[in-house]
């Protein structure tokens, strides 16, 4: 047995497999009108492949590559070219637009069923999440977008260059992009202001500190040369995929370009409020606890939308979610895996599979091993926690005595069962956290079998026969079955006998425990598939704004050189090392599984492909969504 608080004080108990929902909430009915709209197709990448000193074939940067972009071709040339100096460049023509002379009008509207977004306050300098990720699937753009095959591709910037020494960058700006709210047209010093604000003192993006030292570095610089052009040359050596990932478009660390001139002339407090950014869609409302509502972009330089007004509806039960698909009132939702039955009973509903879409892991907090003893020190360090060592040196009693604890945690979770049930098979179990879609790299003995008995005996040894008390929560960020699986876990970490006090709290209340390492127990939570694993370090750096809840000298030490090192198979390697050593032997957090995302499609509209592909554990790409 174990115990559940839902954020504002219901206490309930859960036998194991039979949780049930303890907060049953139902909207009033909403009264849509729906009418018929048309749109176009979304633009095909074509790839064009110059390579100095040798042909691929496949697509791989070797001295230039330039991606066009254009309507429904593919055509992939090749040639040698002479050329000396060794740089990346990335180039591409503009995207036709989606709104052509004489096209119709957007039309109708576009209703889409969401767990949670929380109070919409929008502005670099303040926003965290989950506003980020919501915004950044519908408001918002990026310098870069993330393709099918996660390769980064023009945005904003309709150009990139790195030089050889990935020192200096520079950024080319799409001409004639348009800001919302009539602030004229995107520049250069739109774009440094809005990473420079991410990178701020106060900013609270789970990169910001990575941002300032790429953004706002003293010992490097940032200039627009023109009007259309950045130049950041930066302090030290950056791997592209690590400084891209706060520069993309989409997911929970993407960088949203805001207007300079809308935050200079009503001041932040007001900006935030209605924000003026360069996406398909347009803010016109937004109700806390109920809705935002969006219009389509007219002048949106790529995809005008085909429908006219887009809102997405907070709905944390998904019991309501699901009725609102039945009866027609959604058109699409955030779905678990038990529920697909229901839609496929919903007349003229469809299921779409959009592949892997996320990783789970458990997150120890507490772990706070460096600055002990320091009245400085981050956050709320407790050597009492059974799972925590009083004691940073891994050679001693204390610390071995806290890692049979956490190995008795990890081993006492059936993960395959998590997705035979809860996942309905769509997934796989995952031992090693941040790993996920590059099973195939991990080692052979990097595995964590089901073992109960074990676990008992593990917590027997190091000094809990009778088990401990550990508070977990699932950090909600509107994957599926998130909720259901980590109360499941309780149960099971019950059944080795310790004595689990669940809760349920909104993650827009949660994140700043988290941020401000004060999170005293555990927490369930589901990321997107990593471009790469190293990325994940990021979390484990005494400097991260968001982390999760461990930190410790020799990470302090050593990640540093897995990130700087710019030869790809030399950084998985150390990666892996990284990884050994904190995941496998140390059990300083642990995966849980994958998840394979499967969205349901309503009658009233076509399946629709996504604009970006580096975060989809929420859909995207509503601009591309058609009328039937």
């Amino acid at each position: 047995m174990f115990r559940i608080e839902i954020f504002g004080g219901v206490d309930l108990s859960y036998p194991r497999f039979h949780v049930t929902k303890a907060m049953i909430w139902i909207p009033l009915i909403l009264i849509l009108a729906i009418a018929a709209a048309c749109g176009g197709t979304a633009a095909t990448p074509v790839v064009v492949e110059k390579e100095v000193i040798k042909e691929i074939e496949k697509e791989v940067i070797v001295e230039k590559e330039v991606i066009k972009e254009v309507e429904k071709q593919v055509i992939v040339e090749k040639e040698v070219i002479k050329e000396v100096e060794k740089e990346i460049v990335v180039v591409a023509t503009p995207i036709p637009s989606g709104a052509t002379s004489g096209a119709m009008q957007p039309a109708g509207e576009l209703n889409i069923g969401q767990s949670s977004l929380g109070t919409f306050i929008y502005h670099p300098s303040i926003a965290g999440n989950p506003a980020i990720y919501v915004v950044s699937t519908t408001m918002g753009e990026g310098l870069v977008r993330f393709d099918k095959n996660r390769k980064a591709a023009p945005q904003l910037a309709e150009s990139w260059s790195i030089a050889d020494d990935t020192l200096t960058w520079t950024f080319n700006i799409r001409p004639g992009v348009q800001l919302h709210k009539g602030y004229g047209e995107l520049t250069a010093d739109d774009i440094i202001y809005s990473y420079q604000q991410w990178g701020g003192e106060d900013a609270v993006h789970a990169r910001s500190s990575f941002i300032k030292d790429f953004w706002v570095n003293p010992e490097g610089s940032v200039e627009a040369t023109d009007s259309h052009t950045v130049v950041v040359k930066t302090a030290k050596p950056w791997i592209s995929t690590r400084a891209l990932e706060f520069m993309r478009h989409v997911g929970g660390t993407s960088g949203n370009v805001v207007s300079k001139k809308q935050s200079e002339e009503l001041g932040v407090e007001d900006a935030k409020l209605d924000t003026a950014m360069t996406g398909p869609w347009e803010l016109v409302e937004t109700k806390t606890g109920e809705f935002w509502k969006m219009k389509a972009f007219q002048d949106h330089w790529n995809k005008v939308p085909a429908f006219a007004e887009l809102t997405l509806w907070e709905l944390p039960e998904e019991s309501a979610r699901l009725a609102g698909f039945q009866t027609g009132q959604l058109d699409t939702f955030i779905m678990s895996f038990d529920n697909i039955t229901q839609v496929e009973k919903v007349e003229g509903a469809l299921l779409n599979s959009v592949g892997l879409i996320s990783q789970a892991g458990m997150n120890v907090y507490g772990q706070l091993y460096t600055g002990i003893g320091d009245p400085d020190q981050k956050g709320d360090f407790d050597g009492d926690r059974a799972w925590v060592s009083a004691n940073a040196d891994i050679n001693s009693t204390e610390w071995a005595n806290a890692r049979l604890v956490r190995e008795a945690m990890t081993i006492a979770i059936d993960r395959q069962t998590l997705v035979d049930t809860l996942l309905g098979g769509f997934g796989a179990p995952l031992c090693i956290r941040d790993w996920g879609g590059f099973e195939h790299l991990m080692p052979a003995d990097w595995t964590c079998d089901y073992d109960p008995d074990r676990a008992k005996s593990l917590l027997a040894e190091a000094g809990y026969p009778n088990g401990f008390t550990i508070d977990l929560t699932t950090a909600i960020r509107g994957v599926a079955a998130e909720v259901e699986a980590c109360e499941a876990i309780g149960a099971m970490w019950g059944e080795v006998g310790i004595d689990v006090k669940l809760h349920r709290i909104p993650y827009q209340t949660l994140r700043p425990q988290l941020v401000g390492r004060t999170w005293p127990g555990a927490t369930c939570h589901a990321i997107s598939i990593r471009l790469e694993p190293m990325l994940g370090l990021n979390n484990y750096l005494d400097k991260s704004t968001f982390n999760y809840g461990t930190f410790h000298p020799y990470l302090n030490e050593n990640i540093g050189g897995v990130m700087g090192e710019l030869e790809d198979a030399a950084r998985m390697e150390k990666t892996l090392e990284m990884y050994d050593w904190m995941a496998h032997e140390q059990k300083l957090g642990f995966g849980l599984y994958t998840i394979e995302g499967v969205v349901p499609v309503g009658p009233r509209i076509q399946p629709w492909e996504y604009t970006s592909f580096s975060d989809i554990r929420l859909p995207n790409g509503y601009e591309n969504i058609v009328p039937r």
